[in-house]
């Protein structure tokens, strides 16, 4: 099949890499809106062609969305007349308000997927082999898909090596705010801190392992995680309250000195990696 792909950065560069290397796609198409981007793109090999949103909708028959939250929004008017056989599918971080928000002439064609895998980079320079091999793709809602369009979706992730969990796109919001959004705002907040609090100096010479793992993803676009704080606003919200709660009580155990109860507060959190 023809495969387009509208926006070549981590994640769609990525999925181009990953369907050439897997010889899934008869041939690749791709859009972009800077030059800059296209300039990489073409010298980076991810597509064998550039090509507009019309060209796009009449050349492929899967076109990936792999752009912001709510860029994926705003650009779903523009596929209103793809043919019934055309599979759109995007690759957002959140599902719901996305799913809520598909036009009823194309939600049949219309598949909610977030792959569980990403970096703090981004642009297509950012793309990279293997980022989707042994990783979990979420597919949202599935049972208003036609059987075309879900089994094209499930037989491209399962090709590319990812392991798939079928989930409704409101539970979905839920744990992708405690797994990624929470620990997103966390770490832009750590860093924050750090960096009102300390000379940058000081934070080169002393900055180790701990604090240089916890604030990585600090790096990443703050573009992009404005729509997704602001898509998943609510379940954020009461994801910083529960968090609050745990911070406020770390806070009175060290004023109280109750040193052997923050002992097995720490150890009841070390159980997670049990799961992990």
């Amino acid at each position: 099949m023809n495969i387009g792909i509208v926006g070549l950065g981590l994640m769609g560069g990525s999925l181009a890499k990953a369907v050439k290397k897997y010889g899934i796609a008869k041939k690749i198409y791709g859009y972009a809106r800077s030059e800059k981007s296209k300039k990489e793109i073409l010298e980076l090999n991810l597509v064998d062609e550039l090509v507009d949103i019309k060209r796009l909708k009449e050349e492929c028959d899967l076109i990936v969305l792999a752009i912001p939250v709510d860029t994926i929004i705003s650009i779903l008017p523009e596929f209103l007349d793809i043919k019934d056989s055309t599979t759109i599918m995007d690759l957002g971080s959140t599902k719901e308000f996305i799913v809520k928000n598909i036009p009823k002439e194309i939600r049949k064609n219309f598949i909610a997927a977030h792959p569980m895998t990403g970096t703090e980079k981004s642009g297509p320079k950012a793309s990279m082999d293997n980022l989707y091999e042994g990783k979990t793709v979420v597919l949202c809602d599935l049972e208003e898909n036609t059987e075309l369009h879900k089994n094209r979706a499930i037989k491209i992730f399962q090709d590319i090596g990812m392991r798939i969990v079928f989930m409704n796109s409101h539970i979905h919001d839920v744990h992708a705010c405690y797994m990624s959004h929470l620990p997103h705002a966390i770490s832009y907040s750590l860093a924050n801190t750090v960096m009102n609090h300390e000379d940058p100096k000081s934070i080169i010479a002393l900055a180790a392992g701990g604090f240089k793992d916890m604030s990585r993803i600090a790096k990443s676009s703050p573009d992009m995680w404005t729509d997704i704080f602001k898509q998943n606003r609510e379940n954020l919200l009461k994801g910083i309250d529960l968090f609050e709660v745990h911070m406020k009580n770390v806070r009175e155990m060290v004023e109280n000195e109750e040193y052997e109860k923050l002992a097995k507060w720490m150890k009841k959190a070390n159980t997670l990696h049990e799961i992990l």
